[in-house]
């Protein structure tokens, strides 16, 4: 099974508050996301959950932890975990992200960005096959946010992304939401980044809410999502095409009801985009 194993429809991140009543009520759901290092024990009670909402829906499972950017070696144990959780569950999706988060073994708790060179697009995308080769399958990578340039970058964001991407033969995950907040903070057209998207390289959406700091716009998966990235995301599927779109909420979490309401949201830009497709000319 690799990134092209899930239907176009929208799903949610499956987060704790959550799992009792998304077991009990089952909602129409595409697919539910999880962060893959949640369920890295033997057992336990998510473990339990995620047995149980299996047969029901696609999974995809996210990860936050393999800093796939960093100098340091490939955490072993770490790549032992997630194969051994891929081949337990058979994920329709299995993806990372295009940082870095740890240095001398010292983990720090958050997403850093690349610095956007030939150097790093190679050291990444090595990486990203080693991966590959151990879960034996096609991963994705997401784009992620970020707040000031390091140095002067020899690739815009997009070249250097699409770079990485077709170097390690993996998928992309489109975070339409990053995107939007390197825009606003970089000084960039949002637009111009989507107009460069290879559309054969993109497997999936993602969806998340920021918040406006003092230095410009945090991705903070706090908020909903904002008008602005409901328009962008338009105009991503408009070009691209539909794709599995995941709402993202790690903090500030709503009810589910909410969360639901922002699914059919997407939904209903993708379905919207199927019917275009299939008009008579």
């Amino acid at each position: 099974m690799g990134a092209s194993a899930l239907a176009a429809g929208a799903g949610i991140g499956l987060r704790a508050p959550h799992y009792g009543e998304v077991a009990r009520t089952r909602p129409p759901l595409a697919f539910l996301e999880v962060h893959s290092e949640n369920f890295f024990g033997d057992g336990g009670p998510a473990l339990a959950v995620l047995e149980g909402l299996r047969a029901d829906y696609a999974l995809s499972f996210h990860g936050v932890g393999l800093s796939l950017g960093s100098a340091d070696p490939l955490d072993e144990r770490h790549l032992l975990r997630l194969a051994a959780l891929v081949r337990r569950f058979e994920p329709a999706l299995v993806s990372e992200h295009l940082s870095w988060s740890s240095f001398g073994g010292i983990h720090a708790n958050d997403l850093l960005p690349l610095p956007r060179t030939r150097e790093a697009v190679d050291h990444a995308a090595g990486r990203i096959a080693r991966v590959q080769d151990r879960l034996k399958r096609r991963i994705l990578v997401e784009n992620v946010s970020c707040y000031l340039e390091l140095g002067e970058p020899a690739l815009a964001e997009w070249e250097f992304v699409d770079a990485v991407v077709r170097r390690a033969g993996c998928a992309l995950l489109l975070d339409v939401n990053n995107i939007h907040v390197n825009a606003a903070n970089l000084g960039f057209d949002a637009r111009a980044w989507l107009a460069s998207v290879d559309p054969a390289l993109v497997a999936e959406y993602h969806l998340a809410g920021h918040e406006r700091g003092e230095r410009g716009l945090v991705d903070t998966h706090a908020a909903p999502v904002a008008p602005e990235v409901w328009a962008l995301f338009r105009e991503a599927v408009a070009r691209i095409g539909p794709r599995p779109a995941l709402i993202e909420r790690d903090a500030c979490i709503p009810p589910l009801q909410e969360l639901l309401a922002e699914a059919a949201q997407a939904e209903a830009i993708l379905e919207a985009s199927r019917e275009r497709a299939e008009a008579p000319a």
